[in-house]
């Protein structure tokens, strides 16, 4: 009798390389496990028999982050979703966090995964959800997600992920936070957003805060964008080696989440790019309306830079 391994919580994993970059995909929520280049680690991982911990790596739609009370309404009709953060009462992170998702294409430096949205209560609608992972001739990866509508009428929409970053084993507390936005969102004790403010004192990250000694779950807007349209945030080290996660136009909101709950981990911090910000159902910032037959695209990616080199 030969012996059975146990197979990994999370399903399948599709490990994609090139230029000494390295990514591992899994199949369930189509979760970035791991991601290193040169042999540094630029994110959290975890182990074999674990499912993401604090929504690690997970891929987010038809909503990133969440809906107060899971309502929302469709046609003057109240739509309930499912409560998936019991805690604050909330609908979280969208339909996709429990779900398979399927290979499409693969490559040995890309893999494409795809997953399905069923009509159900609550979202009475038809989606797919596909995403590409590709490492890059630099050793970049380039994370290109897309939405499209099956249903006969129009679908609100939005796209999301969840990644935490690290530089190696520099101690992440040790690292500096950039975030160039000029604001970000107020919540209520249930972490649901009230209104859009200036990004001043504490809440300005735009030249680099210390990461140890801060507690921080809130969104930035107001991005700050290269000359191809994308917005960046970085995470330093000492000697000044950095890794970043940017994002397209279609990302109008970044979610920063610093947390001493990770396991294994002194701190951890997640920067989730999000095309809509909490509660988007309702207030309707940032959310997509997709007609039937249209597709809703979004891109991120994450990239790494050495410490310079002596004079």
């Amino acid at each position: 009798m030969s012996l059975q391994l146990p197979r990994p919580a999370t399903g399948e994993q599709f490990e994609i390389s090139r230029a000494g970059a390295r990514a591992v995909v899994t199949g369930l929520a189509g979760c970035l496990r791991l991601f290193e280049h040169g042999g540094v680690q630029l994110t959290e991982t975890f182990a074999d028999a674990d499912i993401p911990p604090g929504a690690s790596g997970i891929l987010l739609a038809p909503w990133p982050n969440r809906v107060a009370g899971g309502q929302w309404m469709l046609h003057g009709r109240r739509q309930q979703l499912d409560i998936t953060e019991p805690s604050r009462g909330n609908a979280s992170h969208g339909l996709l966090r429990n779900t398979g998702y399927l290979p499409v294409a693969r490559s040995g430096s890309s893999v494409t995964l795809r997953a399905e949205i069923f009509p159900q209560h609550g979202y009475p609608f038809r989606l797919t959800h596909q995403v590409r992972y590709a490492i890059d001739g630099e050793g970049a990866l380039a994370v290109t997600q897309s939405l499209v509508n099956h249903s006969a009428e129009a679908a609100p929409a939005a796209l999301g992920a969840h990644p935490y970053l690290r530089l190696g084993e520099v101690e992440t507390g040790e690292l500096s936070l950039a975030v160039r936005a000029a604001s970000y969102l107020q919540v209520d004790e249930k972490l649901i957003p009230t209104r859009t403010v200036p990004a001043e004192g504490e809440m300005d990250l735009r030249a680099g805060v210390r990461v140890s000694g801060r507690a921080l779950d809130a969104a930035f807007t107001g991005l700050e964008r290269d000359a191809g349209r994308r917005s960046r945030c970085t995470l330093t080290a000492p000697d000044g080696s950095s890794v970043s996660l940017w994002q397209d136009a279609a990302f109008q909101y970044v979610h920063i989440f610093i947390t001493d709950k990770y396991p294994g981990r002194t701190v951890a911090v997640a920067v989730e790019p999000m095309t809509a910000p909490a509660h988007a159902f309702n207030s309707g910032d940032g959310l997509c309306w997709l007609e039937p037959g249209q597709t809703l695209p979004a891109s991120w990616g994450i990239s790494s830079r050495p410490a310079p080199s002596g004079p």
